[in-house]
């Protein structure tokens, strides 16, 4: 895990230089005041969004009943053994996450990717807190593959992981996180391990909904596969191209969340995840690792698909050329005669006979059918 130590951060955890980044505080009383004295003007419905999703303390693995604040709740579980706070965010502001961060201690780079969230899955540590990102994705369905549809949908969640807290902020909709909490509080005895006993549910979850893409996107390759190699296929090249774009926004997601999963399974991850910990996100990772290979497989295919069509665009271009170069020979035959007697030579004895005309006529119809039938057995017609 790598990890930034920053001048900024104090001994204890906490920010020791916010002027970066804490203050709300200044911009708060700058907008109750105004900046020319004028009083401020009436609230939108926006200023009361929150967003923090749920908060609750965790004692044993148990949840305590009532509502917490996340500043109480932090007191109550560093008073209490095995005690613990699950607080979940979802797209919050700058201004938002400033109270918390400077709360929890937590270091302002990790805190300005979890408010842009377009950061590459990664893990890093800032002092005794673990900062991990990850990229969630969900398939979307649709009747018919074509070149404006949308496959994957994607988003982020980053993970803080601390002594007696976990925070999970949620960008996009791509992965809730609502039925992990549900699914984690009735394993009591995992919730038990504690803020990393959360990090592994919601990493299972994310990569619970790769397979899911995975799978989804296989079956539009066997769907768009069949279509191809019909005898009248219908699929065109930007549907295929389509599809390609989405495995690879897919791709980016899944293959660089290897590597985090690889350090939290590792020995470096000793003393920071517990030993039981470890073993779930070794499950995880092999599920991760056969869903990469599975994403592999599809892109490999799907490469040979595009090549395929391609060629047969080819192909039929190829027959569409030998078939007008086959009916300009036929029209050949009848633009030379009528080039020949459109000369204007005085002495022509074929003017002067009587079946000059049907004779004509009948040489032409007799030379066009031939070269219609050379050029049908060929294949060119």
């Amino acid at each position: 895990m790598a990890e930034r130590n920053n001048p900024a951060v104090g001994g204890n955890g906490h920010l020791g230089n916010r002027s970066r980044t804490w203050t709300a505080p200044v911009r708060a009383m700058t907008r109750i005041i105004g900046a020319d004295g004028a009083p401020p003007p009436p609230p939108t419905t926006d200023v009361a969004r929150s967003s923090v999703v749920d908060c609750a303390l965790y004692v044993e693995g148990v949840r305590q009943e009532g509502q917490w604040d996340y500043a109480e709740a932090l007191a109550a579980a560093r008073s209490r053994p095995n005690a613990f706070v699950w607080l979940g965010l979802h797209e919050p502001t700058e201004d938002e996450m400033a109270p918390i961060a400077e709360t929890y201690g937590l270091h302002e780079l990790a805190v300005e990717d979890a408010i842009k969230a377009e950061q590459r899955p990664k893990l890093e540590r800032f002092n005794d807190v673990v900062f991990l990102v990850c990229r969630t994705a969900r398939y979307l369905e649709h009747a018919r593959l074509t070149e404006h549809s949308e496959v994957v949908e994607t988003g982020q969640v980053l993970i803080f992981i601390g002594p007696a807290f976990v925070i999970t902020v949620r960008h996009g909709n791509a992965s809730k996180l609502s039925p992990v909490r549900a699914d984690l509080e009735a394993r009591q005895e995992l919730l038990a391990q504690g803020p990393w006993a959360v990090a592994y549910a919601v990493t299972d979850r994310i990569v619970d909904h790769y397979i899911e893409v995975a799978d989804g996107i296989e079956d539009d390759l066997d769907a768009l596969e069949e279509d191809v190699f019909a005898r009248a296929g219908t699929s065109s090249i930007q549907s295929i191209y389509q599809l390609k774009r989405e495995l690879v926004e897919f791709r980016r997601a899944v293959v660089p969340f290897q590597r985090p999963l690889l350090t939290l399974t590792s020995d470096a991850s000793r003393g920071t995840v517990p030993k039981e910990i470890r073993r779930y996100f070794r499950d995880v990772q092999d599920h991760l690792s056969r869903t990469i290979e599975q994403v592999t497989a599809n892109d490999d295919l799907l490469n040979s698909i595009l090549q395929a069509r391609l060629a047969q665009v080819s192909v039929d271009q190829n027959n569409d050329m030998r078939k007008i170069a086959a009916w300009a020979a036929i029209a050949t035959v009848w633009t030379a005669a009528a080039g020949i007697y459109g000369m204007n030579f005085k002495f022509m004895p074929e003017l002067e006979w009587r079946y000059s005309y049907p004779i004509l006529l009948t040489l032409l119809v007799t030379t066009s059918a031939t070269l219609y039938r050379l050029f049908r057995r060929n294949g060119w017609l």
